[in-house]
């Protein structure tokens, strides 16, 4: 081979020969973008200085330190390399944060820098606009639908299963005595009661059809237009895999539930004659801790007992109704009352929100109402910036329900109490339909939080709990102590003006750690149950008028080793009911012994806490650990439910039992008993509610006792985690200035929409969609209404676009409709900026636990990944001259020339 080289030297052009002997220099690249800190070998500033900087209280973002190497630069680079060492700096606590043994007080110090310096990031962010590349500290999307869903109207109401089998099949549930009314009330207020009795249909089979067809036609001759069917139930695909291969099982028999066809003229109503009072256990079963609904059917009454499971149950105890799974987005369930109307009130925990309600903060309260067939009516949110618990529920004969907790961070917006990362004490109190009537957040300087509540006989809302400092209107003892605040509602001046709220409150304990686990109101009396320096303390308090709680006596019960579960009065005397480690509480004349371990006690005691030989103490358990989850006083007997017979040693994933039993107070005789097992052998009750007369054959049926709910709210800040005040801000993306979106408490998805259009400058295309809707045949639709959601999705009008703002932490309206804040539109292309998003949330924070630390962390480091995206869209693409026409005189010479050498030379 010939090495022509030297020839394409002589005449200009170019070799791709190389040789290894040679080391010619190369030309130097010329210089388009300035270093960036991040680059090998750059000079970047000492990271453990800049965390001292930074736990100092200074920037951790200053464009004065920032040094350009190159000439004219962009003023962006600047910008972006100082954002750049700010997150870096913000690594760097992190980092720190996450060093095993470092004390509280720089745990603590390390966490308020990092929330300061995400303040300051997102400040920054605001006030620097770059010119080559969009910047947002949200995301970057071309489309944003609202994860927030609002339920729609649905006169359809679709049972849980009843019937497994063929049509031409007798359903069993209707079977034996199956007799109830149906009441249709018109617009006009007309009510129509309809009678059925499934006798009338004699020796016929009551097949599905057979019982819909007789129906009917009775709804038909009494003018009504709604209606019974039934529908099928999507059986679910199963797969099995027999070695390498998976094998699909064939469909089971075909499943059927009941339908309720109702009308939007029409208000429909069930009862039945017989009854018995109905028992609600909420508890969490299996390994993966989900929370389901039983109901037990009391003995006594006129009702038929259950003799068997429903449709596709498990772990059936006799006795029980039924077993309905709740919200898969529950974490914690805490409390449930029943309310007159027969509806069951469970108040949660949601550290992530529920398929249509997302949460603002961390963790939230929700409060959900069901009917009394386990159907989910609606849910509410409280509305926390950060983080709430609730640990109180209570409910008034007048539908009234009113909600205590602990709150951290703001919960009426731009209000985070003294101190924003220190637990408050709160009490909500919302109406019938779930409407928040009001909210009080009376905490001290110290952590405090409310665990107890009750409804007064004229309206006021008394709230037991603790605190670590000084309520308001009271005095510190040391330690914890614990409280009793009253709240007085005086009457709004207008329909649209919230109500005054007045508080009082009473502080008591020992120098030691103290708290109210309970509480009651009986008349003018307010009776406390908590655990004093260790020891179970009750204090009876009179009440004047206003509600001003004054100590009248105090009852030690001696060292309990355990903790209060309840505390009421029936007939005259005071029941207080909790587990104990100690056998010999000094409670009265005992009924029954202890059994060893921990055992559930139940005290009967006199109305003036004094003293008696009437006073009565009856144990409740085995030789294992045997627990009080929960309590209630009915008829004047004392229903418990909990776990029983644990091994002490044993592990949580080892088998639990729970347990329901029946006692009576005075003599400590076990009138009813049940225990059963759960999923993966685990079963662990929660909450207790009872029912006068709530159970009948309507549970065989799947249907509710009462009024058929067939609407909800359309109010945001009923619907939603949304709070009148939280907001966003919305800023056209051609530079216009932005405007803020701010929630209003009579706002709905349509004013809303309305709202962002204007805000754009309608640069963006806000539509407001229907979706979720169940199909007849949907697994989803047992046990639920058919109407479906509707939600918000937004686009850019013509590829123009504009950013949404989070509003400031405790404001914060994106998180509550399930927006991601950024840019929407159209984020590349030779038309437009390139966009990226930090995707860095403004309430970005960590505490002392790992979990927080490690995901703040991987936060901070994506966000530096956007801005070092940002940092290569800058970089100048590189242009080639293109040549066109006839070459030159002397160029067309040398390639002649040039040929005419190959040719000599290759032959």
């Amino acid at each position: 081979m010939v090495d022509n080289s030297f020839l394409l030297g002589l005449f200009g052009g170019a070799s791709t020969a190389t040789s290894s002997g040679s080391s010619a220099p190369t030309a130097a690249r010329k210089k388009v973008q300035p270093t960036a800190p991040w680059s090998a070998g750059a000079k970047v500033p000492d990271q453990s200085a800049s965390l001292r900087a930074a736990l100092a209280g200074r920037r951790v973002i200053n464009e004065g330190t920032t040094q350009l190497d190159l000439p004219g630069a962009s003023n962006d680079y600047k910008k972006l390399f100082a954002l750049y060492q700010g997150l870096e700096t913000l690594r760097g606590l992190t980092a720190r944060a996450g060093v095993r043994g470092i004390s509280g007080s720089e745990q603590a110090l390390l966490a308020k820098r990092f929330e300061a310096g995400i303040a300051e990031v997102s400040a920054y962010l605001d006030a620097n606009r770059l010119e080559g590349v969009r910047l947002t500290q949200g995301v970057s999307q071309s489309t944003s639908k609202t994860t927030a869903g609002v339920a729609r109207d649905s006169t359809k109401v679709i049972t849980a299963g009843i019937h497994e089998g063929g049509l031409t099949d007798a359903v069993a549930a209707f079977q034996g005595d199956v007799a109830f009314n149906i009441s249709v009330t018109s617009l006009s207020g007309q009510t129509s009661t309809i009678a059925l009795d499934l006798a009338e249909l004699g020796a016929a089979p009551r097949t599905l059809e057979a019982v819909v067809n007789y129906a009917n036609d009775k709804l038909a001759a009494a003018g009504v237009e709604t209606r019974l069917g039934y529908t099928p139930i999507a059986s679910p695909t199963k797969v099995v895999t027999y070695g390498s291969a998976k094998v699909t099982l064939p469909d089971g028999p075909a499943r059927y539930s009941l339908t309720l066809n109702g009308s939007s003229t029409e208000t429909v109503a069930f009862a039945a004659a017989r009854t018995a009072d109905a028992v609600y256990v909420v508890q969490s079963a299996g390994k993966d801790g989900v929370h389901e609904l039983l109901k037990f059917q009391s003995d006594g009454g006129s009702a038929d007992a259950p003799t068997g499971p429903r449709l596709g149950e498990t772990n059936w105890v006799e006795g029980r109704v039924s077993q309905t799974g709740l919200d898969k987005g529950l974490e914690t369930v805490r409390a449930s009352a029943t309310g007159a109307d027969g509806s069951l009130w469970v108040v949660a925990d949601v550290d992530a929100g529920t398929a249509n309600q997302p949460i603002k903060g961390r963790q939230d309260v929700a409060l959900q109402k069901y009917d009394s067939s386990g159907r989910l009516l609606f849910t509410r949110a409280l509305g926390a910036a950060d983080s709430a618990s609730g640990y109180a529920l209570a409910v008034d004969a007048n539908g009234r329900v009113a909600v205590a907790g602990s709150v951290t961070g703001a919960l009426v917006p731009g209000e985070a109490g003294a101190d924003a990362r220190l637990a408050d004490s709160f009490v909500t109190v919302f109406d019938a339909d779930g409407l928040e009537q009001w909210s009080q957040r009376r905490g001290a300087t110290a952590a405090d939080e409310a665990t107890s509540v009750a409804f007064g006989n004229n309206g006021q809302v008394f709230v037991g709990g603790r605190s670590q400092s000084a309520i308001p209107g009271a005095g510190a003892l040391g330690g914890w102590d614990g409280y009793v605040q009253t709240f007085t509602e005086t009457a709004a001046v207008t329909a649209n003006t919230p109500p005054t709220i007045t508080a009082t409150a009473s502080q008591f304990g020992t120098g030691s750690d103290d708290g109210v686990q309970a509480l009651t109101v009986d008349g003018s009396n307010l009776y406390t149950a908590g655990v004093e320096d260790g020891r179970a303390v009750l204090r009876r308090f009179s009440l004047d008028t206003n509600g001003v709680a004054t100590l009248a006596q105090t009852r030690d019960l001696g060292f309990i080793a355990g903790e209060i579960a309840g505390i009421a009065v029936s007939g005259g005397r005071v029941i207080v009911t909790g587990q104990t480690g100690n056998e010999a509480l000094d409670a009265g004349t005992v009924t029954r012994a202890h059994s060893g371990g921990t055992d559930v006690f139940i005290a009967s005691l006199g109305s003036d806490l004094v003293a008696s030989t009437a006073d009565r103490l009856t144990f409740h358990g085995s030789a294992g650990e045997d627990s009080a989850a929960d309590v209630k006083v009915h008829a004047g007997k004392v229903w418990i439910t909990g776990v029983s017979d644990r091994d002490r040693a044993a592990k949580p994933e080892d088998p639990t039992q729970g347990y329901l039993a029946r006692l009576d107070p005075t003599t400590g005789a076990i009138e009813y008993s049940r225990s059963w097992s759960g999923k993966d052998l685990q079963a662990t009750p929660r909450t207790l509610a009872i029912a006068a007369g709530g159970a009948s054959v309507l549970d065989r049926l799947g249907l509710p006792t009462g009024p058929i709910a067939q609407s909800d709210s359309k109010l945001l800040t009923a619907a939603t985690s949304l709070r009148a005040g939280d907001r966003f801000t919305v800023t056209p993306a051609d530079g216009r200035r932005g405007t803020v979106v701010t929630i209003d408490a009579r706002d709905t998805l349509q004013t809303l929409q309305d709202k962002i259009t204007r805000a754009s400058g309608r640069t963006l295309k806000v539509t407001l969609l229907s979706e979720g809707a169940f199909a007849a045949d949907s697994p989803a639709a047992v046990n639920s209404s058919g109407g479906g959601v509707q939600r918000l999705s937004i686009t850019a009008v013509e590829g123009r676009g504009a950013i949404l703002k989070a509003g400031e932490p405790g404001r914060d309206a994106l998180a509550g409709l399930g927006l991601s804040p950024g840019f929407i539109g159209k984020t590349s292309g030779t038309d437009t900026l390139k966009t990226f998003g930090l995707n860095l949330a403004r309430n970005l924070r960590f505490d002392s636990d790992p979990a927080s630390i490690k995901a703040a962390d991987e936060a901070v480091e994506l966000a530096i990944k956007s801005v070092k995206d940002a940092y290569d869209a800058l970089k100048p693409k590189s242009k080639t001259a293109a040549i066109a026409g006839p070459a030159p005189a002397y160029q067309a010479s040398q390639i002649a020339n040039y040929q005419a050498a190959l040719a000599r030379l290759t032959g």
